[in-house]
This record gives C-alpha cells, structure tokens and sequence, in this order.
C-alpha cells in the first residue's frame, strides 16, 4: 500500500468521482486518497495529505481546473497535474499547459489509458492522450510551416500570450469574452493590449486588427 501512487481527485460530478476511484483503487499501482468538488476544498487538503498526482477536471466552480493546476504547480511543485477533460479545444490544451499540467486527457479514455498516464506523470514525463497529442502536433506543424511569421513576432518581441490576444482581438472577442476563454481577469486582458500596442507602435484596436490581417495573423 505505501509504494502505491497516491492520486487526488478534483471533480464537481459525484457519479464521475465514484467512477475513477473505484477504477483506479482496484489497481495495484495506484491509490486515491482524496477526493474534493472543488479547488478550495482540495487546496485546504493538500498540506496533510501530500498526493503524488492529481487529476482535474478542467471545468470546476468558483475555480478553473486550470487556474487550480497553475496554484498547484506553484506552490506546491512536487505535485504533478493531469487535466480530465471533455474539452479538446487547443486554448483549453495550450492554457493548461502555460499553466504548468504535466498532462491532459479526454474523458473518454480507457481505463488502461489512465493507469498509463498517472503512471507515466508519476515517473516525471508528460502524457497526452491521442487526440489532445493530434492537436498539438498539428499546431506545431502549422507554426513550422510559417517560420517568416514566427520571425516577424520575434522581431516585435510579442511573447505567446500577447500574441494568443492579438489574434482574439482581431477576430473580434470583447475583452470579457478572451479573460473567460484564457482564464484570467479584463484588467489583464486590457494590460496585454496595451503592451502589444506599445510594442508594434499603434493606437488603437483598429490598427490591431489591421496589422493581424497584414501580418496574416489570422485569415480572412
């Protein structure tokens, strides 16, 4: 029982809890040894409980699965997160790896699948099931294939989040819209843009969306 890995749980759905505990307790690898619906009531765990891996669900209330890896990782680095997820769009996998998730998996990954991933975090390595691993290669062959754009945004020193709000902003997202899909605050989301627009030298968000649309940021 003592060199077993000890998982804790973050999930709001109490069928979906009942259902991985018990799959993962009847391995001979892995325990959970904790449970909570909520990042707060976890947060308030972790000091007497210590687990070694962690799974999140990504959409938790008052505080995001994301928002909880990014504490985590913070504060308590010996910890690693693995996002459970029912999403597989590339902001929810692109923020939760920003925010420090050693992994991320789908909700419909087979059991064996999630004994692999606790396992291979547990060792120190990252792990992505099939379809979040798709999207990140494609994402990365996309950028590959465009290294003059890359060069371009080096040459502004726009860094990857900066660059993520431009694209929002000239697709059309208000500022509330691109803080809930990224997680964070207006106030921040109005900082960024202010920086990106000292940065490229412009005035206002129609010169933004116009430089997106020369330097075919986004497409139109």
């Amino acid at each position: 029982m003592d060199n077993k890995i000890k998982v804790a749980l973050v999930e709001d759905h109490q069928l979906v809890r009942d259902g991985i505990r018990s799959l993962l307790n009847n391995t001979q690898t892995i325990e959970v040894v904790a449970e909570a619906d909520c990042a707060r009531e976890m947060l308030s765990m972790l000091e007497s409980i210590k687990p070694d891996v962690m799974l999140v669900d990504i959409s938790l209330p008052e505080m995001s699965g994301i928002e909880l890896a990014r504490t985590i990782t913070t504060n308590h680095p010996g910890i690693r997160v693995i996002i459970l997820s029912m999403h597989t769009e590339q902001e929810y996998i692109f923020n939760s790896l920003r925010s420090g998730a050693k992994g991320y998996l789908h909700k419909s990954i087979s059991r064996e699948e999630l004994i692999e991933a606790i396992e291979q975090v547990y060792q120190g390595n990252e792990y992505f099931s099939k379809e979040v691993s798709g999207i990140i290669l494609k994402s990365y062959l996309k950028q590959i294939k465009n290294p003059e754009r890359a060069d371009e945004y080096e040459d502004k020193k726009l860094t990857a989040r900066e660059l993520e709000i431009l694209r929002m902003v000239a697709q059309g997202y208000s500022n509330q819209l691109i803080a809930d899909k990224l997680f964070i605050s207006v106030r921040t989301v109005e900082s960024h843009k202010n920086h990106i627009m000292q940065k490229l030298e412009l005035t206002t968000t129609v010169d933004l969306v116009k430089y997106a649309i020369k330097s075919k940021i986004i497409d139109l």
